[in-house]
């Protein structure tokens, strides 16, 4: 029945024919002429009507209205030419379910050009873990390059990650669930990293971590940063962490049910063979007249420059390190290593004061000019937060892409 009624809609059923046939035509031919003559005839028919007045008389005859004209009038035969379906109206519905398919299927099939740039992949190697990461346009600086904040900031990310994917991530920042348990979380203690080109804005850099104990009481932590697209090396980095009680603050031994946690994870590899293991004076400056010296004063921790521990973030203190360093530095030189030696940890109330000595440029193995800093960051009250050293190559171009003529003089 249904499907009776849907194909009347296109079909409808032939009228039966008049009595009188015109022109002695039968009821079953087809007259294309004829029919184009009757349809010229209604048209002209509705011509006349259009342009002569209704007639509407008191005498003799009756007004002829349109509704008798039109039933006066003999239809066109019901032909199968005539009885096929608004062609139009279907092909306009077949276009709009057409396009609204497309563009459905637009969206679902979008995706992105390239794999990493919109999530991050991660994974283990063996007992080293590896992550890539996107640089996106926000981690660039004045020199369209990464900043030594972002760099860190994803080393931090891939260590957080690969104790994470270990299965070994408790309620703390980075803690195991025996650490938890003791109220336990880890502090970088030193740390060490050489810096041998930085990555633009689109660069895909992948990252190797490892693991490995370091004495009683601590733990190792190293890195590799390449460019996923040539392999060379970006960055190495080491560093040592200790224990540090929640509720205390103060540094806690190694307990062997950690130990037992971690030492499966452990792998005997360094990635800076060489280390820098020179004392950092107790206070900048000791260079005498060699040595320019610059303070930076009013330094305050803010509410996002806490982790879950409610312990400033390590990268910060780098950040408020450079603050003192003169921004002629920057401009010419960029940071090809540091070295960190953090002696204790600031409140959110802390103000802190940046100190940077900069001593005269000398050439390194390679033949370079470089410059030499020392750092120190501590409270107002004097207390050392941290110590750190910091080498320093010319660039190769500016922010315009012409060549840099480097000074010593000006420092």
């Amino acid at each position: 029945m249904a499907a009776s009624v849907a194909s009347s809609a296109f079909f409808p059923a032939p009228a039966p024919a008049p009595k009188n046939g015109t022109g002695g035509s039968s009821k079953d031919s087809l007259d294309m002429r004829g029919v184009a003559g009757n349809a010229g005839v209604v048209r002209s028919s509705a011509r006349l009507r259009a342009t002569v007045p209704k007639v509407s008389g008191g005498g003799g005859k009756a007004a002829v209205t349109d509704g008798e004209d039109e039933a006066a009038r003999p239809s066109a035969p019901r032909t199968f030419y005539n009885q096929l379906p608004d062609w139009s109206v279907l092909l306009a519905a077949i276009t709009t379910i057409f396009l609204a398919a497309e563009r459905q299927w637009t969206l679902v099939d979008w995706k992105p050009k390239r794999p990493d740039m919109l999530i991050d992949t991660f994974g283990f190697s063996g007992q080293v873990f590896r992550q890539d990461f996107s640089i996106r346009s926000y981690e660039i600086g004045a020199d369209r390059t990464a900043s030594i904040e972002t760099l860190m900031n994803h080393l931090q990310e891939t260590a957080l990650n690969h104790v994470k994917s270990a299965g070994l991530l408790g309620d703390g920042f980075g803690s195991t669930p025996e650490m938890s348990k003791r109220n336990l979380f880890w502090v970088v203690s030193q740390m060490q990293v050489l810096v041998e080109q930085y990555p633009c804005w689109g660069d895909t850099v992948g990252i190797d971590t490892w693991v490995s104990g370091h004495g009683k009481n601590g733990m190792r932590r190293d890195w590799h940063l390449h460019d996923c697209n040539t392999g060379q090396t970006i960055l190495r980095a080491t560093s040592k962490w200790v224990m540090m009680h929640k509720h205390t603050r103060k540094l806690a031994r190694f307990p062997d049910e950690v130990r037992t946690e971690i030492a499966p994870y452990f792998f005997e590899r360094t990635a800076i063979a060489d280390e820098d293991r020179r004392k950092l004076p107790k206070l900048p400056g000791n260079g005498g007249a060699m040595a320019s010296k610059y303070v930076r004063t009013g330094l305050t921790p803010r509410w996002a420059d806490l982790d879950l521990n409610q312990h400033v973030n390590n990268v910060r203190y780098i950040g408020w390190i450079l603050e003192s360093a003169p921004i002629s530095i920057f401009e010419n030189h960029e940071l090809a290593s540091i070295v960190l030696d953090y002696k204790r940890e600031c409140g959110r109330d802390s103000v802190l004061q940046s100190h940077t000595t900069v001593f005269t440029a000398c050439i390194d193995g390679s033949g370079e000019t470089t410059l030499q800093c020392e750092h120190l960051l501590c409270l107002e009250s004097g207390h050392t937060i941290v110590k750190a050293r910091t080498m320093w190559r010319p660039k190769k171009t500016n922010a315009m892409g012409t060549l840099t003529p480097v000074s010593a003089s000006k420092f």
